[in-house]
């Protein structure tokens, strides 16, 4: 008689196999946790890169920004006469505009400088004097301000050799200014100038298969980028201006240098506009008391909620859209590691970042639609017929903001 077939439930002799391939979360915990290593240290290398050049760096920065705010008046002043002399013509109007701004910030502080610097000492000693009577568990008096001055004049006497060879040292950065100064200037010449040609030779220079997509971020980029700044300079010319015309309804003496304060500490955000406003107050409580000082701490309060509900809004639109938190995360981080250049630097970055970011994202395999390619690409003239076919033809897309800005 056949031996029965064996049963295909017959647990096995030996002993039963581990799978010893870990879990599925954890091999995406651990894949993800790569890539963020990878991810942060190409970041950390990039800044360590930018710190190695950091003259470089800032001067085509300050040539971007320049650009983004000339590149309108050299587009109209195109329209009447050659590309070279619209540049021309642009880069001068603006050396009058910043010069005759800074004549008049120079003549204006010069002149009443040591009227500034007496009413902000005043204001200070009649703060110090309201906490010294007031009701709050604080005892400063200004026999304890006086004794801190002279602990600071002790200070420095004791460390001057200390703070001559420092100040010698930062002769040198008087050079690096002059030096980052005049390679902006010679860059944005040729940016205004010639960008859209160097901006068609190098994308001779990538793979045909990417160009759309280099063309769509860079596109992202220069339209954030150029948006942020001319944005700004429009908002802080805007609150200069309400702040002058307020304090001088006020009757607050100093307005227009106030003004000027005014207009700089808008370029720094979160913490430039309050130090204005702080320094406003106080001469405003020297000259004509506590209830002008509260007014001027409210009307310039309520010019900065003017300029983030009203005015940026209004300006910038769409082209540069952060939540408050990441503006003050973004600035506390850039202050950190760069003084106030990070600060200044900061949001435009993350702007132009999270722009690449999402454009980038729009299609999961990685192709950009054209609808994503806004109409400023990079700065410079109009499309040439020298430059407008690429080496196989498969870019033609003009990325030249002259077509549609004015």
């Amino acid at each position: 008689m056949p031996d029965p077939a064996p049963s295909t439930n017959a647990m096995p002799s030996g002993p039963v196999p581990h799978d010893s391939a870990p879990p599925p979360w954890l091999r995406t915990a651990a894949g993800w946790s790569w890539r963020l290593i990878v991810l942060v240290a190409g970041i950390a290398l990039v800044f360590w890169a930018v710190t190695q050049v950091l003259i470089v760096f800032v001067a085509v920065f300050l040539a971007l920004v320049i650009t983004a705010v000339l590149n309108p008046l050299t587009d109209l002043y195109h329209r009447v006469m050659p590309r070279a002399l619209a540049t021309a013509a642009a880069i001068l109007s603006g050396v009058l505009v910043i010069g005759g701004l800074l004549t008049y910030v120079v003549v204006s502080v010069a002149g009443q400088w040591e009227r500034l610097a007496g009413e902000f000492n005043t204001g200070i000693d009649q703060i110090v004097d309201l906490i010294e009577n007031s009701s709050l568990p604080v005892d400063v008096d200004l026999d304890t301000r006086d004794q801190w001055i002279d602990d600071a004049a002790d200070w420095i006497q004791e460390n001057s050799q200390t703070l001559v060879s420092r100040a010698a040292e930062s002769a040198g950065s008087i050079v690096e200014g002059v030096a980052v100064l005049v390679l902006a200037i010679f860059c944005t010449v040729f940016f205004l100038a010639s960008g859209t040609g160097m901006w068609r030779w190098f994308m001779t220079q990538v793979p045909a298969r990417t160009r759309q997509k280099w063309h769509a971020v860079a596109g992202a980029g220069w339209y954030t980028f150029s948006g942020y700044t001319r944005g700004i300079v429009l908002v802080a010319i805007t609150n200069g201006i309400l702040a002058g015309i307020f304090l001088s309804i006020l009757g607050v003496p100093l307005a227009a240098p106030l003004a000027v304060l005014v207009f700089i500490g808008t370029f720094i955000p979160l913490i430039g506009a309050p130090l204005a406003m702080i320094i406003a107050a106080v001469v405003a409580l020297a000259a004509d008391g506590l209830l002008t000082a509260l007014a001027v701490t409210l009307g310039i309060a309520g010019i900065g909620q003017l300029e983030g509900h009203v005015l940026q809004p209004l300006i910038m639109g769409k082209q540069v859209s952060l939540h408050p938190v990441v503006v003050a995360l973004g600035v506390t981080c850039g202050t950190v590691v760069g003084g106030i250049l990070g600060a200044i630097i900061a949001v435009p970055l993350i702007a132009v970042a999270w722009s690449v970011y999402s454009t980038l994202r729009k299609q999961p395999d990685g192709t950009v639609p054209d609808e994503a390619v806004p109409d400023e690409a990079v700065p410079g003239d109009g499309p040439s017929d020298a430059d407008a076919d690429a080496d196989d033809g498969s870019f033609d897309a003009d990325p030249s903001p002259g077509r549609n800005s004015s």
